[in-house]
């Protein structure tokens, strides 16, 4: 059994490590609620934009000289995984991490592959594999805004309409709540035609253009695909902020169930050590009577 010394450094200790959790997870939640209420606005404005442009496309046969929408046969692929620059978040970089080797190993055996990491996890993780790099944005967590986002998106919009890449995925975990994240391995190039019902009706819907529809399409779909990308990366940054909340508040739980085991087996060490005090002491007299 350990000694009261070593007993009461260990909670000494555990009582560190969990100030040091409830003060990360303190922080991790006002962080959440910010991102949060940015997720939250941007989506509306994120999908309405995108069915604008969808119902616009469709109403004037635009799609087919979208550079964007143009497919073309798969052979070099851009693979974009968004993860955090801290750990500390449980499986929220890993799970990038397997699901973008998985996109490697499944969708795209064979293919070309780049990786544009956006966070320092992903880059510190495939910077160690055979793939081609692209290290200029992995940094855009430090400052995260819309125009730090915009740097990325533009490299893979102008490296998909150049002819580098046949193909762009994004892959990020979508934020629902504090605690789940789910995993999205999305197609961001070539533009992804959406079928469903309302588009079916937006496809006869009779639409007047101004100033014209070329110009409508040039100025929309770049900032279409620019606002998805950068909502892509909002989602990512709320769920970190909720993955680490939720780890952190395990970590104080745990750490708490960790100290009443601790003090339990403290007041067992500090009794049968009194206890052999007593023992000791009561030998003592009984040796200096018999003597």
């Amino acid at each position: 059994m350990a000694n009261l010394k070593e007993v009461k450094q260990r909670i000494n200790s555990v009582v560190s490590t969990q100030q040091i959790t409830k003060a990360m997870k303190m922080v991790s939640a006002a962080k959440l609620r910010r991102a949060q209420d940015r997720i939250v606005q941007m989506r509306p404005y994120s999908q309405k934009l995108t069915n604008i442009l969808t119902n616009v496309s469709a109403a004037s046969d635009g799609a087919a000289d979208i550079i964007y929408a143009q497919k073309r046969e798969v052979n070099k692929v851009l693979i974009v995984p968004v993860t955090s620059d801290k750990g500390l978040c449980g499986a929220f970089n890993s799970n990038i991490v397997k699901a973008t080797n998985a996109a490697i190993r499944e969708q795209f055996a064979g293919k070309e592959i780049t990786i544009l990491p956006l966070g320092k996890k992903a880059f510190e993780t495939f910077k160690k594999r055979e793939f081609p790099i692209v290290d200029q944005f992995f940094g855009v967590f430090t400052d995260l805004s819309f125009d730090t986002v915009r740097e990325a998106a533009e490299f893979a919009m102008n490296g998909f309409a150049a002819g580098e890449y046949d193909q762009v995925v994004l892959v990020y975990n979508e934020f629902k709540n504090v605690a789940t994240q789910i995993i999205r391995t999305e197609q961001f190039l070539p533009m992804a035609k959406e079928e469903n019902e309302q588009e079916e009706k937006a496809t006869e819907t009779d639409y007047i253009l101004e100033p014209s529809r070329s110009y409508i399409i040039e100025e929309l779909v770049p900032t279409s695909l620019k606002i998805q990308f950068y909502k892509a990366v909002l989602e990512s940054n709320a769920s970190e902020h909720g993955a680490r909340m939720t780890a952190m508040d395990k970590a104080t739980e745990n750490a708490g169930e960790l100290l009443k085991e601790l003090r339990l087996m403290y007041n067992r060490t500090r009794q049968a050590a009194i206890t052999n005090e007593i023992l000791e002491i009561v030998a003592g007299a009984n040796a200096l009577e018999g003597s």
